[in-house]
């Protein structure tokens, strides 16, 4: 069984509302989430010692979270990643969506589920955060109800976001957490051994926009289907890193994703999901500017991400996995993030 506390985390500025923080914890597993965009603001997780240390990027304070950052822990939708140019059709009509990431629209646009209040319902083993998104919301068509919910069980933490909407529309709902198991504030991922189950990935052009192929991963940088130390990997190929999308079954059915792991610390994140895709984020863009819990400092490739979800740009490319969800339907999809040591 897992327990769970809350109380205040800080307050909205001009009255717009409480944020809350609730503390969950289980016999191996010690979480800190916020009402604000459902964000994750601290995982802590035992190494081979039996030690804890917080796994995931970001702030001990609301502040840090109300200022412009990379989506440290936050829910993030209605569409996680980007869509071209911001625009898309759905039954011969065209929608606009705000600018937000060079010509595209990104998360969600720019208010998106990462930047709102969502109201809590504790659980007895974790906490269920909801909302309706308007229609209209960031140029979106359709009233959209919206449920994502955290649970730990030992040394599992699952997510498991549900939506149903009044007009067919888009939903790729995703957890943008920051992960680095040495630590969070350790400089680097490079001693991490990543491996993701994953033969195909889709190659990006220069606005990072999903090209519309899918490629191999057989001889390129994206093959990890065995284990590669992250460091030398990324020198080997002579890469900046890497935020793609890795093509996972297509199933609803749970299937593995990743696993990572680390060798100093002994500890190992198993990522399983019924989701179609992950995206695989080095924090290429991280720059050593944000000032993160303890005074800690972010450089790029300081922390990694996990983002399972639809393929990007899906709703522009009608042979990616379907991304529309319509009325009468339900969007309902998990995640599981097992951490454990080896």
């Amino acid at each position: 069984m897992a327990s769970v506390t809350r109380s205040v985390f800080g307050d909205l500025p001009g009255g717009a509302g409480t944020v809350e923080k609730f503390h969950l914890q289980s016999d191996q597993l010690r979480m800190e989430i916020i009402s604000l965009g459902c964000t994750i603001t601290a995982l802590e997780v035992k190494d081979r010692d039996g030690k804890f240390s917080d796994v995931v990027l970001g702030f001990a304070e609301l502040e840090g979270y109300l200022k412009k950052h990379p989506y440290f822990g936050a829910v993030v939708g209605r569409v996680a990643n980007r869509i071209a140019k911001g625009t898309f059709t759905i039954e011969g009509k065209e929608y606009k969506l705000a600018i937000n990431n060079g010509p595209n629209s990104l998360h969600g646009g720019l208010k998106g589920f990462d930047k709102v209040l969502w109201t809590p319902q504790v659980l007895p083993n974790g906490i269920q955060f909801s909302r309706i998104s308007p229609d209209g919301e960031e140029g979106y068509p359709g009233q959209l109800k919206v449920w994502v919910t955290y649970t730990l069980d030992g040394g599992q933490l699952i997510v498991n976001y549900k939506a149903q909407t009044s007009s067919t529309t888009p939903v790729s709902l995703t957890n943008h957490s920051y992960f680095n198991l040495a630590g969070h504030g350790s400089p680097n991922i490079y001693d991490h051994e990543v491996c993701i189950d994953a033969e195909a990935f889709l190659p990006v052009d220069d606005n990072l926009i999903t090209t519309g192929k899918m490629e191999s991963v057989q001889g390129t940088a994206f093959d990890l289907r065995k284990p590669v130390e992250l460091g030398k990997h990324i020198e080997k190929f002579h890469i900046n890193g890497f935020d793609h999308n890795f093509c996972l079954k297509d199933t609803k059915e749970k299937h593995f994703c990743a696993r990572v792991y680390h060798p100093r610390t002994g500890r190992k994140l198993e990522v399983y999901t019924t989701q179609p895709g992950v995206q695989f984020y080095t924090a290429n863009f991280l720059d050593g500017t944000l000032k993160g819990k303890g005074g800690a400092v972010y450089p790029k490739h300081s922390g990694f991400c996990l983002e399972t979800q639809s393929w990007p740009d899906a709703v522009n490319k009608p042979h990616f996995p379907r991304v529309l969800l319509r009325p009468g339907e339900e969007y309902n999809h998990t995640t599981w993030f097992n951490f454990s040591v080896a």
